[in-house]
């Protein structure tokens, strides 16, 4: 007999249910029953919120290098479970079996690129500014802080792991709201987290309703920057940037993408600051 899997949220490293007891019915590209996925409610994207923040002070001041690892590591755990994702893959998006191996492996490489990036940042980004004075001027990127993501609808895997890996590897905390019809790779992506180094809250998966859940994430005085790259209504999406304004996050607006080409550095420079510094000559 088969045993079925309970879908639930992932929140500062651990699996709860959603705190109003909702789910709902996933379904495969066919209409198939999947699954009952938990529907997270405003109460869960605030504690996903609590548990980014509470990350976030440890995650940013580790060495670039070791957050590199960790995302390294998250591409090594995702290799193991290979059969898993392409299975979820396939049938969330009606893709054959050979087709999703590849999804799968596109996903992976691009947790290794962005891994790559993360000791590279400060020399691409930041810089030293000339100044007419006894002493040295430096821009350093800083990371912006907690950066809700509303994955993309249509790629359940490739696409989210597209908007999640440059926000974390810049020392950031994500909230991420997974695509609604096709959320099981986003949850085996949380498991994913859960056993690969990635500290608890750095990375919080809520499944439901980006319209829903997105509206209380946009206003939310502790998120520094949201990306709305689930939101495919012009309207809805400049009602989110009107209330993103209310703390001037930043607001990465939702665009027409190919995730099968790498979205590259524009995802990473859109979740730092630059911090400037000068110290004095011959001190």
């Amino acid at each position: 007999m088969d045993v079925r899997k309970t879908y639930k949220l992932y929140v500062g490293g651990a699996f709860p249910r959603s705190e109003s007891g909702r789910s709902y019915v996933v379904n495969d590209a066919k209409g198939k029953f999947l699954a009952n996925a938990s529907q997270a409610s405003r109460k869960d994207a605030r504690d996903a919120v609590v548990a980014a923040r509470k990350a976030f002070g440890g995650w940013s001041t580790r060495t670039a290098y070791n957050r590199g690892q960790v995302l390294y590591r998250i591409a090594e755990v995702m290799e193991g479970r290979h059969e898993q994702f392409s299975a979820e893959v396939a049938s969330s998006e009606g893709l054959s079996i050979s087709k999703a191996r590849a999804v799968v492996d596109a996903s992976i490489d691009r947790w290794v690129w962005y891994a790559g990036w993360a000791d590279k940042l400060a020399q691409v980004v930041g810089s030293s500014n000339p100044v007419a004075g006894p002493y040295f001027d430096f821009s350093l990127p800083e990371a912006t802080g907690v950066v809700a993501l509303l994955a993309p609808q249509d790629s359940s895997l490739l696409g989210l792991t597209s908007v999640i890996a440059p926000a974390i590897v810049s020392g950031n905390t994500a909230v991420v709201v997974t695509s609604f019809e096709r959320p099981l790779p986003a949850v085996t992506l949380g498991e994913v987290m859960a056993t690969s180094d990635v500290p608890g809250g750095v990375v919080n998966i809520l499944t439901g309703s980006a319209t829903e859940v997105g509206p209380w994430l946009a206003s939310h005085a502790d998120v520094n920057a949201i990306d709305l790259a689930g939101i495919s209504d012009h309207e809805e999406a400049t009602a989110l940037e009107a209330a993103a304004a209310e703390n001037l996050k930043r607001v990465r607006r939702p665009a027409v993408e190919d995730w099968t080409e790498n979205p590259g550095l524009s995802r990473l420079t859109q979740y730092l600051e630059l911090k400037t510094v000068w110290h004095p000559i011959g001190v």
